[in-house]
């Protein structure tokens, strides 16, 4: 009779940990069509953000083939440029960037060497920045993606193992509860438009089963991210810091100039205005002899400015995609520690009527400091497929009161969740 006081209580909150599966499920469903609208939105942004990429790759092609209308001149400023660039690189590099200056100074002298002032008169650091930062952006999208495809799959595994669980304790349920038997139909399909990888293909609900790796642990990192952005540490690219950052000319960080320089020495270049040799190359107007020189470098210019317009525009999705993805995962994250348990159940074998058993009943000794006090009540009981747990409760409280067994189901099930 015990025993099936605490069943009782046992059976609702078994109910509520289902129900609670089922918010899980609907909002991971709602926030997987929000995320399939947001990859086709950042699909389209991508393909117009190539094309004025691949335009102004083309256009610089076009007055690379025709620069030699302006060489000589540039040729001869050209030369009064290198060795002020030179200097005045070194000097922001050995103050800015605190490492390898010596390699950094020998590569520089290399690429000085073989570089021709045409990459100073079309600003052709703003195309290798541009990408550059393509590459940046489909790491990150490809992370976001991982991490997006393990939720999905995490939600499913708890929610299939949740049917499983009503399906068989359903016959034990004092009432059918509104509406859910629906609610355990075959999950609809997901469309991806990116390709499931191979590593996804392990069991992953252990995962989602440790007590100290829950979803929030898979987004960590992201977590982590998004708040050196909000601090102002994030070096967003084409300008967009946060205030008090120091900038260089053109609003580039000088954090993205140091790995510029580092890498191929391609960031000395934004420091030309430094120099007035460097500045006089800008100023060099081919178009006297040659207009469609003029026309082709105005293009270029359009060109640059509408892929950075977008690829801006593909930042800003990237942040309120992931934004969004942290809050929601925020959510699961509380309702999973709330009702994710019950999942767990679907491996087990079930008695036919009894989900808690009580197998001892004692009274504990008086209380020497109050020996009027009625004495505590210990109780020894299995829950589910846990080990024997004994449990105290509060002498004030009779066996006969209905408190009593809910107090014990209540500590049982603490234990078990746990």
């Amino acid at each position: 009779e015990m025993s099936a006081a605490g069943s009782k209580y046992i059976d609702t909150e078994v109910e509520n940990a289902i129900n609670g599966v089922k918010q899980m499920k609907t909002l991971m469903d709602k926030t997987s069509k929000d995320h399939q609208a947001i990859l086709q939105t950042l699909e389209e942004t991508k393909r117009r953000k190539e094309e004025a990429v691949r335009l102004a790759r083309e256009k610089e092609q076009e007055l690379a083939a025709t620069q030699e209308v302006c060489n000589e001149t540039m040729l001869a400023l050209w030369e009064e440029c290198k060795p002020c660039l030179k200097h005045t690189c070194m000097r922001f590099y050995s103050r800015t960037c605190h490492s390898g200056s010596g390699l950094v100074g020998r590569q520089l002298e290399e690429f000085l060497n073989h570089s021709s002032p045409f990459s100073i008169w079309v600003n052709g650091e703003r195309l290798d920045s541009l990408l550059e930062r393509d590459q940046r952006q489909e790491r990150q999208l490809g992370d976001l993606e991982e991490r997006f495809e393990l939720l999905e799959d995490g939600i499913d595994d708890i929610f299939q193992d949740s049917t499983q669980v009503y399906g068989r304790m359903y016959p034990f349920f004092q009432a059918p509860f509104g509406g859910f038997r629906e609610v355990f139909r075959p999950p609809v399909q997901r469309v991806r438009l990116f390709p499931r990888r191979e590593r996804f293909s392990r069991e992953l609900h252990p995962f989602f089963q440790h007590p100290h790796r829950g979803f929030q642990h898979l987004f960590q990192p992201l977590f982590e991210m998004t708040q050196r952005m909000l601090e102002g540490s994030w070096e967003h690219p084409l300008g967009g810091f946060a205030p008090g950052r120091v900038l260089l000319v053109g609003g580039v960080d000088e954090r993205m100039v140091c790995r510029e320089i580092r890498r191929n020495s391609a960031g000395c270049l934004r420091l030309r205005d430094e120099c007035e040799k460097c500045r006089d190359i800008l100023s060099v107007d081919c178009g006297e002899r040659d207009p469609a020189q003029s026309q082709l470098r105005e293009q270029l210019e359009d060109a640059l400015r509408l892929a950075e317009r977008f690829t801006r525009r593909y930042d800003d999705l990237l942040g309120a995609f992931q934004a969004e993805m942290l809050n929601t995962t925020s959510l699961l994250d509380q309702l999973n520690q709330q009702f994710g348990w019950v999942s767990r159940l679907s491996n087990l074998t079930l008695g036919t009527d009894r989900f808690l058993q009580v197998t001892t009943i004692l009274s504990k000794a008086p209380n020497l400091e109050d020996p009027s006090a009625p004495p505590d009540t210990q109780v020894t009981v299995q829950l589910f497929d846990s080990e024997p747990l004994s449990l105290t409760v509060p002498g004030d409280i009779s066996w006969n009161d209905p408190r009593f067994m809910e107090i014990v189901a209540e500590q049982a099930l603490q234990h078990y969740k746990q």
